[in-house]
């Protein structure tokens, strides 16, 4: 077998494993199996305030799960996952959640904007960005501004169109874009291109 055939099929088999992860992710989650979750993340995470490692993802997992919420379900959409090379890739995940807090259902849209590594032969989340666009109570449509809206909270903007500067540029026009139609995205390179080499949002988790 040439070196041509045995990359591409090590691409195709990355591709699954990536895409696994996501799901595992969400399944962990909503199951709340802490030790599976944080096994999606490479040993040295860095996990906020200083703190890296499992153990201290799982000590925020814990927390954040038991005292935020009574029940949980991701549903995963859509997956893009372009490779920086062989053992680095990124990608963007939908996502549509539903959350049990209190007496409260709220529903809400996002998209993780990932950055994954393959370690020994396995691959790992290295980071997970979370956007979203909306966070609300089952029965009230979040129209209008702030849309994440979560019980006993003031709104809050969810960075669902920042990563992207096409959102902001097509709301500037007040018509047809009448510049040249740019050639296709080179392969591998959709989500840079989309980019336009705009710089990571800062976005409150919630």
């Amino acid at each position: 077998m040439n070196d041509d055939i045995i990359k591409r099929i090590d691409r195709l088999e990355s591709i699954d494993a990536i895409r696994q992860l996501a799901a595992k992710y969400s399944l962990a989650l909503d199951m709340r199996d802490a030790d599976a979750w944080v096994g999606l993340f490479p040993e040295d995470v860095k996990v906020g305030n200083g703190e890296t490692g499992r153990a201290a993802l799982r000590a925020w997992f814990d927390d954040t799960m038991r005292q935020q919420f009574d029940g949980t379900s991701h549903h995963i959409g859509g997956h893009i996952i372009e490779f920086d090379d062989p053992d680095h890739a990124q990608g963007v995940v939908y996502s549509k959640n539903e959350h049990e807090t209190g007496p409260e259902w709220v529903i809400m849209q996002m998209i993780y904007v990932d950055r994954y590594e393959r370690i020994d032969g396995r691959w790992y989340f290295r980071r997970r960005l979370p956007l979203y666009w909306y966070a609300t109570d089952l029965n009230k449509p979040p129209i209008g501004g702030r849309k994440m809206r979560w019980p006993g909270r003031e709104p809050y903007e969810g960075g669902y169109h920042d990563y992207f500067p096409s959102w902001k540029r097509f709301w500037e026009r007040s018509g047809p874009d009448e510049s040249p139609v740019a050639p296709p995205a080179p392969l591998e390179r959709f989500i840079e291109t989309m980019r336009g080499g705009a710089g990571a949002p800062k976005v409150r988790v919630r």
